[in-house]
């Protein structure tokens, strides 16, 4: 597995523990490494946590439908996104302060990502610089997309800045979250007590991203700012938080390259639908004129072919990669990738499907007898 570099590299966590063999595992030896504040943060969702719940429920709710004798021989897990080809449709969800997990942070995500040829959404709230964290991704062989998320702000000027910036740093798309113009009502996290590290770097933020929730109303993104965006952008442009089939209308119209039907993982409005719930209508709507991607509560191989049957073109997979960090730095994360893609390839396998586009197919997936 490869490292990083000497001069980054945490001396602890250099390998997963032994006895880890699911994300199930992951999860709960991170519960024993990390204090119950930052566990709190990264695993606690919005209200009582029924959208938290509902949104892994969901994937175990859907039933797959395997054709057996088919040929299997070369089976393989490449796709494409965005016109570009991809290992696999496995990528890293945009999340904030990895560095909580590990103090390698993004960059050991990063690393890992790319020794595992998934995709990696960098977070604006990352802890490193979009440059270093390029530069981690950056080594050779066949690695997914890298991208960069976006948070309005109501700061176009700061916004086309760091849009330049990852240009030029080679991210090849850009993600606005458009589902988050408030933090949620989180009740795990404030039981919890938790408080962000005093001196924790936070490069990309303005330095009047911390404000009132008045200001922070005002500001909040529009259909107006996303036409912007795509105006002024040199990148391709992604919406993340896309529910609604009318707003994915809306979005395509205006010449988006992608959605990401995501209700925050469970941390901003509960009681919201799941996402394997919602997947459908949006990627109906859609009908194909754009990608869509999913997330929320993916944990299994079966998870990403039911996924790609319901209309998704890749899923985007967040807590669990801050559980293999905190549990192995950069090679933890790495772990709970390996055994994702070893999933999903098995899963495809199992079900008689020999290329992901044979994945897209609605009579795999159905919903279990009562």
């Amino acid at each position: 597995m490869p490292r990083l570099e000497p001069a980054t590299a945490s001396a602890r966590h250099t390998a997963p523990p032994p006895g880890l063999i699911s994300l199930a595992d992951h999860e709960a030896h991170a519960r024993s490494v990390l204090d119950p504040a930052t566990w709190a943060y990264i695993n606690g969702g919005a209200g009582d946590g029924f959208t938290l719940r509902a949104n892994r429920d969901a994937w175990d709710a859907v039933a797959l439908h395997p054709r057996v004798l088919a040929p299997l021989a070369g089976l393989e897990t490449r796709t494409t996104l965005l016109g570009k080809a991809c290992p696999s449709p496995i990528l890293v969800a945009p999340m904030a302060r990895h560095g909580l997990a590990h103090p390698d942070g993004e960059l050991a995500t990063a690393l890992a990502a790319s020794a595992l040829g998934a995709g990696f959404v960098l977070g604006t709230q990352s802890g490193r610089p979009l440059e270093e964290v390029a530069k981690a991704f950056a080594p050779g062989g066949e690695r997914g997309p890298l991208w960069f998320q976006l948070y309005g702000f109501g700061d176009r000027d700061g916004m086309r800045e760091l849009v330049a910036r990852a240009s030029a740093a080679g991210y090849e798309a850009v993600m606005l979250t458009v589902d988050a113009p408030v933090q949620g009502v989180r009740d795990d996290e404030r039981r919890a007590g938790f408080a962000p590290p005093p001196g924790l770097p936070m490069p990309h933020l303005p330095p009047q991203a911390a404000a009132g929730l008045a200001d922070l109303l005002a500001r909040a993104p529009t259909w107006d700012d996303v036409a912007w965006l795509l105006a002024h952008s040199p990148l391709p442009v992604l919406l993340k938080g896309i529910t609604h089939p009318d707003d994915a209308r809306l979005a395509v119209e205006l010449g988006v390259a992608g959605l990401v039907v995501s209700n925050h993982g469970g941390r901003v409005l509960d009681t919201m639908p799941a996402t394997a719930t919602l997947l459908p209508a949006v990627a109906s709507a859609v009908a194909g004129r754009c990608a869509v991607l999913v997330d929320g509560g993916v944990r299994r191989g079966t998870d990403i072919v039911k996924a790609i049957a319901l209309g998704a073109d890749a899923v985007l997979v967040g807590r669990p990669i801050l559980h293999g960090l905190a549990n192995a730095g950069a090679a933890g994360a790495a772990h709970v990738l390996r055994l994702l893609g070893d999933e999903f390839s098995a899963a495809m396998a199992l079900c008689g499907r020999r290329r992901v586009a044979d994945l897209r197919d609605p009579a795999l997936v159905g919903r279990p007898a009562p």
